[in-house]
C-alpha cells in the first residue's frame, strides 16, 4: 500500500526518472510532469501529499507554476527545488506560499521529511476545511 503520492515537476526527464525511482523505493506512490503546463493540467493535481516543482523550467518557470498551482489549490503542499538556488527565489517562493526550498542534488532522507512535513500539514487543512463545512452545514441548516 503506499505510503502517500507525490508530484515531481521537472522539465530534465534523467533527473525525473532518477527522484521518481528513489521516492518509489520508499514506498510513495510517484507521478511525474515535464513542465508546469503539464502539471497544471493534471486532472488530479489537488490530490498529491506534496509536490516537488523544479525552479528552473523552460516557458512558465517554477515561481509562477506556484502561483497557479495554489490559485486553484491552496491547500497543496509544494516543496520547490532547483540546481540555481537563489536565497531570493526561495524566499520569494515562500512567500508565496511554497511549503519549502531545496538545492538540487537533494538528500533522499532530507526530502523524504518535507515530503512528510508536507502530508501531516495538508491532512491538517483539510481537516479544518471539513470541520468549517460541517459547521456551515450545521449553522445554515439550524441543527
Amino acid at each position: 500500500m503506499s505510503q502517500g503520492k507525490v508530484l515531481l515537476v521537472d522539465d530534465n526527464e534523467d533527473f525525473l526518472d532518477i527522484l521518481s525511482e528513489r521516492i518509489t523505493s520508499k514506498g510513495l506512490e510517484v507521478e511525474t510532469a515535464e513542465s508546469g503546463t503539464a502539471a497544471l493540467a493534471n486532472p488530479s493535481l489537488g490530490s498529491y501529499d506534496a509536490v516537488i516543482l523544479d525552479l528552473v523550467m523552460p516557458g512558465m518557470d517554477g515561481i509562477e507554476t506556484l502561483k497557479k498551482m495554489l490559485a486553484a489549490n491552496p491547500e497543496l503542499q509544494v516543496i520547490l527545488m532547483t540546481g540555481h538556488a537563489s536565497l531570493e527565489k526561495g524566499i520569494e517562493a515562500v512567500k508565496l506560499g511554497a511549503m519549502d526550498f531545496l538545492e538540487k542534488p537533494a538528500e533522499i532522507q532530507s526530502l523524504m521529511e518535507k515530503i512528510k512535513e508536507a502530508q501531516a500539514k495538508k491532512m491538517l487543512l483539510v481537516e479544518k476545511k471539513n470541520e468549517d463545512k460541517i459547521r456551515e452545514i450545521v449553522f445554515t441548516k439550524g441543527w
